[in-house]
C-alpha cells in the first residue's frame, strides 16, 4: 500500500532531513532502483558503479530522512541488510496549518462513475464519440462502457455516486465546515421542451438536502461543448447548479433553503460520501434529469464535490 508523507513548515526537522537526503542526485537514483524490489547495498553499488562505502553513506542519509527502510534477512554467510523504499509520495507545503482558516478539498467525479441508479424511459448515455448502446434501455446503464459517459438522462428515478472522504487523508485533525456539490443539470423530456419543469433533489448520505426546480429541458441552441455528432432536437445544455450544507443551514445557488446542518449528515462516520440526484416519487414536477460532463453542455466540469475544513490541531489517526 502506498505510503504518503505530509510536510510543512510546522515540521522543520523532518523537512530539512528530507531536503538534505535529496540534495545529492545519486540518492534519487537509489530510490528509483529500489522502487520495485529489495536490494542489498552491494547490489545497489554494483548497479550504480560506485564503491560500496559510498553507497552505504548515501543509504544512511536516506534512512535518516525515513525514505529508506533496512531489513535483515538470512544469507548464506550470516544475515544481509536489504534496502527498500519507505515512502511513495512526499507532499510539501511551505505554510503551517492555521486554525480557523478554511481550506477546500475538491473531487471531480466523471458522469459515468455512478455506483447505483434507477432509471426510466426516456433514458440513455453518451460519450464524446456517440451513444453508449441504444436509447431507452435501462440495462445499458449497467454496461462496463458506462464509465465513459459524458452525459446521461432519465425521465425520473435517480443516479448515485460514491465520493472519497479525503478529510481522513489529512495529516492533522480537521474540522469539517462545509460540503458543496455542483453539476450542470436540466429536466428531461422526449427530444427537448423548454417548458418542462422538474423538481431535482440532492441527497447526501441518504439525507435530503434540498430540491431545485428546473424550468425545462434546454435544446433550442447547441451546447457550447457538445461534440460535432450530437444532433439538433436533443437536449443541449443545462444550468450549473450548486447545493451547499454548512454549520448554519442548507443553500441552493447561494440561497438559503433549509435548516439542515453539516453535523447532521454524519460525514465523518465513513470514508465514503454518497451523493444522489433524482426526482422524489411524490414530487410535484417529475420531469427527469440530464447530467452533463465536460464534453457536453456549457460548462467544462463534471460533478464537483468540495469539502471545506479548518485545522483543528494534532495529528490524524493515520499519522499518529
Amino acid at each position: 500500500m502506498a505510503k504518503n508523507v505530509y510536510l510543512n513548515l510546522g515540521k522543520p526537522d523532518e523537512l530539512t532531513a528530507v531536503g538534505r537526503a535529496l540534495s545529492v542526485p545519486i540518492r534519487a537514483q537509489i530510490l528509483s532502483i529500489i522502487a520495485k524490489e529489495q536490494m542489498s547495498i552491494a547490489d545497489i553499488a554494483r548497479e550504480l558503479k560506485i564503491p560500496a562505502s559510498s553507497c552505504a553513506s548515501h543509504i544512511k542519509a536516506l534512512q535518516e530522512a525515513n525514505l529508506v527502510r533496512m531489513e535483515q534477512i538470512p544469507g548464506t554467510r550470516g544475515s544481509i541488510k536489504m534496502c527498500s523504499r519507505n515512502v511513495d509520495r512526499i507532499d510539501i507545503r511551505l505554510v503551517e496549518p492555521t486554525e480557523n482558516v478554511d481550506d477546500v478539498l475538491r473531487v471531480e467525479m466523471p458522469i459515468g462513475a455512478y455506483t447505483d441508479c434507477h432509471v426510466y424511459e426516456t433514458c440513455g448515455l453518451a460519450d464524446e464519440n456517440g451513444l453508449i448502446s441504444m436509447d431507452d434501455r435501462e440495462e445499458n446503464f449497467y454496461l462496463p462502457e458506462r464509465i465513459n459517459a459524458k452525459i446521461l438522462w432519465s425521465s425520473r428515478g435517480y443516479v448515485e455516486y460514491s465520493f472519497p472522504n479525503q478529510i481522513f487523508s489529512l495529516p492533522f485533525v480537521a474540522k469539517l465546515n462545509r460540503i458543496s456539490i455542483s453539476a450542470e443539470i436540466c429536466s428531461e423530456a422526449p427530444g427537448f421542451n423548454l417548458d418542462w419543469k422538474s423538481d431535482i433533489t440532492l441527497w447526501i448520505n441518504g439525507i435530503e438536502c434540498g430540491t431545485w426546480t428546473c424550468d425545462g429541458d434546454y435544446g433550442e441552441r447547441m451546447g457550447l461543448n457538445n461534440p460535432a455528432y450530437w444532433p439538433k432536437g436533443r437536449t443541449q445544455y443545462g444550468e450549473l447548479t450548486s447545493w451547499e450544507v454548512t454549520g448554519k443551514g442548507t443553500y441552493i445557488n447561494q440561497k438559503r433553503i433549509g435548516d439542515l446542518t453539516i453535523e447532521e449528515l454524519g460525514i465523518m462516520n465513513s470514508h465514503r460520501i454518497t451523493v444522489r440526484f433524482g426526482n422524489k416519487e411524490n414530487a410535484k414536477h417529475i420531469g427527469g434529469f440530464n447530467i452533463f460532463g465536460k464534453e457536453f453542455g456549457d460548462y467544462k466540469q463534471d460533478i464537483v464535490m468540495g469539502l471545506a475544513y479548518e485545522y483543528a490541531g494534532g495529528k490524524s489517526k493515520s499519522e499518529a
